[in-house]
């Protein structure tokens, strides 16, 4: 009975040496657990940046338009002040 049970302990003490992880394996999966953490959360980020340049309006295009109103006016009076005869 007791050369059994010595039998059984030895082929566990075997499994764990086997099965035993090594600490820079650990240390690696976790670096990578990270990294991926952290990719996931920055495409995300990008995405909802995407989606948000996207749905809110482009207000430079009204202000522009209205700046070309504005030079056009200028132009305007500009002309009418060349065409009059000079004043001497």
């Amino acid at each position: 009975m007791g050369n059994k049970i010595d039998e059984f302990l030895s082929a566990v003490k075997l499994g764990e040496l086997i099965h035993r992880k090594d600490p820079m394996e650990e240390k690696k999966h976790t670096i990578i657990l990270i990294l991926a953490i952290m990719g996931a959360v920055a495409a995300v980020a990008a995405i909802a940046y995407a989606i948000y340049r996207y749905m809110t309006p482009d207000y430079l295009e009204d202000f522009e338009d209205d700046f070309d109103d504005y030079e056009d006016d200028y132009e305007d009076e500009s002309e009418a002040d060349t065409t009059s005869d000079p004043v001497i």
